[in-house]
């Protein structure tokens, strides 16, 4: 049983390590290092500016991840992550850039090994988030990795990436086409997020309804 939840600067330290110190699309991309930092496999790395992006988006805009997590190991599953596009310096690097301006990035959603379904609930968790938020849209920077014969370029973490298909079975549509880095989008409904609204609001009533119920019947058998 996996549980996702929006992810809070109190759960970093319980990030798989490469979602905890990967900055492929956080940091820009002149400013990557040409070689990993001492004590680094990978150029991208680099905890300090992966929390500091975690925490100014989290005070300026918001939720900008979605953790899942084992219920009964309380162990990380998986984790995603999105931000609008002036957050991702990454994404203007593609060449099916840019990213439109009424959409959110979903840069990454990685599991561990032996977590089937945890990708799609992580997914559903953002749509869910950004629903309720009021954004129109998500896209995504897909990866071909069948394109890429032996290894992947050094410019590029491919653990940070989507899988194109995922992101086709998710809905997603695609609208820049690309043989390595296709750009993908998914149209939000706005009745979607009216309709969540009610739900929640609903959700609330019968809560408030049934404390009232409970708080009557304690004074009745007091009586």
């Amino acid at each position: 049983m996996v549980t996702v939840r929006p992810l809070t600067l109190d759960a970093f330290e319980d990030l798989p390590e490469h979602d905890r110190t990967c900055v492929f699309w956080e940091v820009d991309p002149d400013l990557v290092p040409q070689t990993p930092p001492t004590g680094e496999t990978s150029r991208f790395a680099s905890e300090f500016d992966k929390e500091a992006w975690i925490s100014m988006l989290l005070l300026e805009w918001g939720t900008c991840g979605q953790l899942a997590v084992d219920s009964e190991s309380k162990q990380a599953t998986g984790v995603a992550f999105y931000a609008p596009p002036g957050r991702v310096p990454r994404a203007r690097w593609f060449p099916t850039a840019p990213v439109s301006a009424d959409a959110v990035i979903l840069t990454s959603i990685r599991t561990v090994a032996d977590s089937p379904g945890v990708a799609v609930a992580l997914a559903d968790a953002v749509i869910d988030d950004l629903i309720s938020r009021g954004v129109r849209a998500i896209e995504a920077f897909g990866i071909i990795r069948s394109a890429f014969a032996d290894s992947f370029p050094d410019d590029i973490c491919a653990e940070a990436m989507i899988d194109a298909d995922f992101l086709k079975d998710s809905g997603f549509d695609l609208v820049a086409p690309h043989h390595k880095f296709p750009r993908f989008r998914l149209e939000l409904d706005e009745g979607l997020g009216w309709k969540a609204g009610v739900e929640l609001a609903l959700e609330k009533l019968v809560i408030a309804a049934t404390l009232e119920l409970s708080g009557s019947e304690r004074i009745a058998v007091a009586v």
